[in-house]
C-alpha cells in the first residue's frame, strides 16, 4: 500500500486492531505550526515534528513523566489538548508562586506554580520550608504532588501514589527521619494547598498522563486467567476506548475544527498571549484493490502546545475497517491535490508502462 502525502506535514499509517479482534487501517496526520508571541498568524514550520512511534519521556522510560505519546493511538472519541511549558513569572520579576492557565473552547484549566522547597519534619510536627523565588519554572508531572515512598529501610513498607508515581512529596510514613528535607511538589490547585506528605491531592500538570497510572489504567480490561488462555493476544472485551486519551479528563474537548482561539496564561515571557488554530481541512481518500475510491476526512484528536519552543502540533486522524487484510487497500491520499499533481503523483509511484497502475484519475 502507498500513502501518497499532498501535505507539506508528517503523515503515516499502521494498521491496529480493535477489542473484537477486527483490523484497522490507521491514517495519522501532524502539523508543526509556529506559535506567535506577538499576535500574527500561526505559519507551518519547514522543520516538521515527526509521527511518534513510541513513547517519549522526560528522563527514564517509565520512571519520568510522559512527554509525547505514539501517534498511532486506534480512535480517541474526544480531542486531548496537551501542553508541555514552564510558567514565568510576571513582568520579568522573581515571584515564589504564580497562576498559570490553559484556555481553549469549554477547556479552562488554571493551577498555582510554586518555587522550590522541601519538607520540613524537625520533630513531631510537619511543614513546608518558605519558597524560593524564580523565574521560570519547568511544569511536568516529574514536579506535581506524588512519587514513590522508598525512604522506609522495610522494603515492604514502599508505595507509590498511583495518580502519579513520578512526582515528588508523598510519603505515607511520616517519621521525621524520613521525611524531613525531601522535595515537596512545585504545583498545586489553587484552593487546595499541599501541606501534608499524606494527602489526597491532585496532582497538576499539562501532560499526558502515564499509562499506567490509577487514572488511565483503569480503562484498560482485565488481563486474568481467562484472558490469558481463551483470549490473548487480543484486547479483554471490558477495555474501554477511553484509555486512547492522553491527557487527563478535564484537557479533553469535542474534536477540534480549526479557527479556535488558545489563550496561554503566564505560560510565556510576556505573560499573556493566544492563537488561532489553522483552519486547515484534512480529506482523506482510499483507493481500493477493486476498484473505486471512499473519501471522508480526518478529524482533529490532538493538540500539543509547545510555548518554550514556540510552536505547537495539530494530528488529524482517521481510521477504516478492513475486511480482510491491508492489501484491500491500493494507496491512500491525504490532503488537497489538483488533479495534475494527483496525476503526477501517481506516475511517479507507478510507471505508465507499469500493470499496476491501479486506476483513472477523476
Amino acid at each position: 500500500m502507498n500513502l501518497l502525502n499532498s501535505t507539506s506535514m508528517a503523515a503515516g499509517y499502521t494498521v491496529c486492531m480493535d477489542p473484537e479482534g477486527r483490523e484497522h487501517l490507521l491514517v495519522a496526520v501532524k502539523g508543526t505550526f509556529s506559535l506567535p508571541l506577538d499576535g500574527r498568524q500561526p505559519q507551518l514550520l519547514d522543520d516538521q515534528v515527526p509521527l511518534m512511534e513510541a513513547d517519549v519521556f522526560t528522563g527514564e522510560p517509565g520512571f519520568s513523566a510522559p512527554l509525547y505519546e505514539m501517534d498511532y493511538a486506534l480512535h480517541k472519541a474526544r480531542c486531548d489538548v496537551l501542553l508541555n511549558g514552564s510558567a514565568y513569572a510576571p513582568n520579568e520579576q522573581p515571584t515564589t508562586k504564580v497562576t498559570v492557565g490553559l484556555n481553549i473552547e469549554a477547556l479552562e484549566k488554571t493551577f498555582n506554580v510554586i518555587g522550590d522547597g522541601h519538607w520540613e519534619s524537625p520533630t513531631l510536627s510537619i511543614g513546608r520550608s518558605p519558597p524560593k523565588a524564580f523565574l521560570k519554572m519547568p511544569i511536568t508531572y516529574d514536579r506535581a504532588f506524588g512519587g514513590i515512598d522508598d525512604f522506609h529501610p522495610d522494603e515492604s513498607k514502599h508505595s507509590a501514589y498511583r495518580l502519579n508515581p513520578v512526582g515528588k512529596g508523598y510519603h505515607e510514613h511520616l517519621d521525621s527521619g524520613l521525611v524531613d528535607g525531601t522535595p515537596v511538589p512545585n504545583t498545586e490547585e489553587i484552593n487546595n494547598s499541599i501541606d501534608m506528605p499524606r494527602g489526597k491531592y491532585r496532582p497538576m500538570s499539562f501532560g499526558p498522563i502515564g499509562r499506567s497510572w490509577s487514572s488511565r489504567i483503569q480503562y484498560a480490561g482485565t488481563y486474568d486467567q481467562d484472558w490469558i488462555d481463551n483470549i490473548s493476544p487480543f484486547l479483554p472485551p471490558d477495555f474501554d476506548e477511553a484509555y486512547y486519551q492522553a491527557a487527563p479528563p478535564d484537557q479533553q474537548i469535542s474534536y477540534l475544527k480549526g479557527g479556535e482561539y488558545v489563550y496561554l496564561t503566564n505560560l510565556t515571557p510576556g505573560g499573556k498571549c493566544h492563537f488561532r488554530i489553522p483552519d486547515i481541512k484534512m480529506p482523506v481518500v482510499f483507493f481500493l484493490k477493486k476498484g473505486g475510491k471512499e473519501e471522508t476526512s480526518a478529524v482533529i484528536d490532538t493538540l500539543v502546545i509547545e510555548p518554550d519552543l514556540q510552536r505547537f502540533m495539530v494530528t488529524w486522524r482517521v481510521n477504516r475497517p478492513l475486511r480482510k487484510d491491508i492489501f484491500e487497500v491500493t494507496q491512500v491520499l491525504v490532503g488537497n491535490t489538483g488533479k495534475e499533481r494527483w496525476r503526477q503523483s501517481m506516475e511517479d509511484v507507478f510507471p505508465k508502462s507499469s500493470d499496476t497502475f491501479p486506476h483513472q484519475v477523476v
